[in-house]
């Protein structure tokens, strides 16, 4: 085995150790080789779920943003604006709301327009302006009927905005009603005094502190909310009369703050005729194919508002401290 002598098996040691290191060279690179097909794999799947992703985003900011009034129907069509829930600032039955609805219903060729009423009233100034902007249109589009229908119920404000439609229709179980006006709180100066608490009220004006629940009512300030509350109730009665004209029958119970079943909503005058809003489209519009104009937010103005409240809310907090003017 000496001075280069081979080994008695015929063995050379230098290929031995060649070919052990080829063999693992060939599996090095085979193992490089098949990570990098892996990567190169995930990479497409990563690019492809990407584009999956976005286009799925995409379809979705499509069906928020999309205003399904945009699909006319083939022929003719009736315009339908919701007027439901509480009559209030910032609620889906705002005036601001309604009236936006309102407006482009008119502005549509809808031959008419259904107001489909489902509430039980709210702020009589929102429905001031709901009734005032249905005398306008209706004298703006002289040849564009406007029906009120009431599903469930359509007390107090809600009677008040849709008493200027040209006929209004309910089903003989709907509410109707409630021309009135109220206002309502709680007194707490029995409970104050049987727990021993002090009321400290401090203000400018001698009529500030009115309606302070934890305060003695004051006879003359009563006398003042009454005035005001009748001035109100006069003002929804001129409208309900002007409103509803000759079909009104006479009858003081009819102001007083009842309320009826359509039944005998329409004995009163309150209501013209049973029928929903498919058969008034149907049979007395003639236009079966109904189109929502109702105005809704989309999702991306529910964000902007909610992020404008928190921003509004936070400096709010921060600047005004714990004292405020009401």
């Amino acid at each position: 085995m000496e001075n280069g002598t081979p080994s008695p098996e015929g063995n050379d040691p230098g290929q031995d150790n060649n070919k052990k290191e080829g063999w693992e060279r060939n599996l090095l690179e085979r193992l490089a080789f098949a990570s990098l097909d892996e990567q190169r794999k995930a990479r497409r799947w990563s690019i492809g779920f990407k584009i999956f992703f976005g286009v799925y985003l995409l379809i979705l900011l499509g069906m928020a943003l999309s205003d399904p009034r945009d699909v006319k129907p083939r022929g003719e069509f009736t315009a339908l604006v919701e007027l439901e829930g509480i009559i209030a600032p910032n609620t889906a039955a705002s005036a601001d709301y309604v009236v936006s609805g309102l407006r482009d219903a008119f502005k549509s060729k809808a031959k008419a327009v259904i107001i489909r009423s489902n509430s039980p009233g709210g702020s009589p100034v929102q429905s001031g302006y709901i009734y005032n902007e249905i005398k306008r249109l209706r004298k703006k589009h002289p040849e564009k009927p406007v029906y009120a229908v009431i599903t469930d119920i359509c007390a107090s404000g809600c009677y008040y905005a849709v008493a200027g439609a040209d006929r209004i229709f309910a089903s003989e179980g709907s509410i109707v009603g409630s021309i009135g006006v109220l206002m309502d709180g709680f007194g707490f100066v029995g409970t104050m005094k049987k727990f021993g608490a002090e009321r400290r009220l401090m203000t400018a004006g001698k009529n500030k502190g009115m309606l302070d629940p934890f305060s003695p009512q004051n006879p003359r300030h009563n006398r003042h909310i009454k005035t005001m509350l009748g001035e109100i109730h006069q003002q929804f009665i001129d409208v309900v009369k002007e409103g509803r004209g000759k079909a009104l029958k006479k009858n003081r119970e009819i102001f007083s703050g009842l309320f009826w079943t359509g039944e005998t909503a329409i004995k009163l005058g309150l209501v013209d005729e049973f029928a929903s809003a498919s058969h008034v489209a149907r049979e007395i519009v003639g236009a079966e194919d109904i189109v929502d104009f109702s105005y809704r937010e989309n999702w991306l103005d529910r964000i902007a508002g909610g992020i404008g409240s928190a921003i509004a809310n936070t400096l709010s907090s921060r600047f005004m401290g714990q004292g405020s003017i009401r």
